[in-house]
């Protein structure tokens, strides 16, 4: 038991590390190496919500979804980048319509409207959050790497730190009926982690003031706490551990990004609301 502890806790070491540089380095270089990073990691996710929608017996418009999705992606990026004008955003709304008309050439389905209601959701649950971002990196009209990069620092602190201190001293849970691992603890720990990370960050990244940085580091971690809660909600509801294979020892693209779901909206809503 305590060796394969010591394995999973090894693979999520190598993933993490590995993954975080590489993101770290999309993030950092220029604009089109955040696009590329961004775009992969938003397509998988999208594939993996709806493989998983598929397993719970849902039948979702699979392709349509992802293409759905990964256009909003696209249309923000150029959009916030400045490339196109913002009226493109209109073309949202008729291209997500034409799932209603491909359902009416759907055969044999008892819950045509359910299975219309779950290519939705990915793309609310998944996609949109990712194409957000867009909006924080292009916040001052170019690119800037520094929100992107401090959020995801201060993320991946909550996840980090919450791990560690709910591994060696979780006892309260924190929300047993979603997860049972999860522990008040592991919480407490996770927000120490971030919130010295978000001061740090603050420090280094004049993008944004100080103040605003501590704010948003809160934002994080509880918008990283109730995302990671949500996935289990939903891992739970088609009886799964994880949401895929893809990153050993963290699980699939959902399972990493989870708290990046919750985390974008309240983002950029504070980032536009103290504008």
């Amino acid at each position: 038991m305590a060796e394969k502890k010591f394995k999973n806790l090894a693979q999520r070491l190598v993933t993490g590390i590995l993954g975080s540089a590489g993101v770290i380095f999309g993030v950092a270089y220029d604009e089109a190496t955040y696009f590329i990073v961004f775009f992969l990691i938003c397509l998988f996710s999208l594939i993996e919500f709806y493989k998983l929608s598929g397993l719970d017996g849902m039948l979702p418009q699979k392709t349509f979804g992802v293409v759905s999705g990964m256009i909003l992606f696209c249309l923000s990026f150029f959009i916030e980048r400045g490339s196109i004008s913002h009226k493109y955003y209109y073309l949202i709304f008729p291209l997500v319509s034409f799932v209603y008309v491909i359902k009416l050439y759907k055969k044999f389905e008892r819950k045509p409207f359910t299975n219309i209601a779950f290519t939705f959701l990915g793309i609310f649950y998944t996609a949109v959050p990712f194409a957000l971002l867009n909006v924080s990196a292009f916040e001052n009209g170019r690119y800037n790497y520094q929100i992107i990069l401090g959020c995801l620092l201060i993320l991946w602190a909550t996840d980090t730190g919450a791990y560690f201190a709910g591994t060696f001293f979780g006892k309260r849970k924190l929300f047993e009926r979603i997860s049972p691992k999860k522990s008040w603890e592991g919480f407490v720990g996770g927000a120490v982690l971030a919130m010295a990370i978000a001061y740090g960050v603050s420090i280094y990244f004049t993008t944004l003031p100080q103040w605003q940085w501590l704010c948003m580091g809160w934002i994080i971690i509880i918008g990283g706490t109730y995302g990671d809660l949500i996935e289990s909600l939903l891992k739970r509801s088609i009886e799964i551990k994880d949401s895929g294979t893809s990153l050993p020892g963290h699980g699939g693209f959902l399972d990493r990004f989870d708290g990046l779901f919750i985390c974008a909206p309240f983002i950029v809503a504070f980032l536009e609301m103290v504008k």
